[in-house]
């Protein structure tokens, strides 16, 4: 078995190169590994400037979404057994997100978009300031259950060859989200949503 695996990590300092370019560093095959314990130890053995977010490491935060091989991963949760030892797995930021520096992405936009649908109980009987239970039957809870899962990884837009196309899509994840809360009993407000749902830029 191979010892070393070498991940090609696509470096953009804005203050140094007007360009991205990709920087090579070989890692440890461990079988054991996901992509981003490997990226943990280059920047902790290897290059402490490399930047990229990451927090939970079980797949719930969503902080660790990039390309690798040119597909959307969640790095947290891709083992390094899925590659073939022989050749550098590329690790990019997200495709269609600005990019801050390295692997970092700019959220601006994606969390404009998941605002712009109201993503919270519109109701029409109480204010929103005052502190009132409505509680759920678990057969509602599931009506709209799957659509409360999203993890806003972004890893939906960056295989949405819409947003590539059409950067001010709103996209997977806010269309989710609306649904989310239109499915709601307890919620009011579908008409208001779509208010930026039926746009250009809205369902298509």
């Amino acid at each position: 078995m191979a010892e070393t695996i070498r991940l090609e990590v696509s470096r953009y300092r804005p203050e140094v190169e007007s360009e991205p370019t990709l920087q090579s560093y070989d890692v440890p095959y461990n079988k054991d590994w996901v992509i981003l314990d490997a990226l943990n130890y280059v920047k902790n053995q290897i290059d402490g400037s490399v930047t990229f977010r990451w927090s939970c490491r079980m797949g719930v935060c969503g902080s660790c979404g990039m390309m690798a091989n040119g597909e959307p991963k969640l790095t947290c949760a891709v083992p390094l057994s899925d590659y073939d030892p022989t050749q550098p797995i590329r690790i990019e930021p997200l495709q269609f997100f600005p990019v801050v520096r390295d692997l970092v992405i700019d959220m601006s936009s994606f969390l404009e978009k998941l605002s712009s649908v109201k993503p919270w109980i519109i109701r029409e009987d109480v204010e929103a300031t005052e502190a009132v239970e409505f509680r759920q039957t678990p057969v509602e809870l599931d009506t709209y259950k799957q659509f409360s899962m999203c993890i806003n990884c972004m890893i939906c837009y960056s295989a949405c060859p819409v947003v590539g196309l059409e950067p001010e899509f709103t996209g997977p994840a806010a269309i989710a989200l609306a649904q989310r809360y239109n499915l709601d009993s307890r919620d009011k407000g579908k008409e208001e949503r779509m208010d930026a749902l039926d746009a250009h830029e809205g369902l298509w």
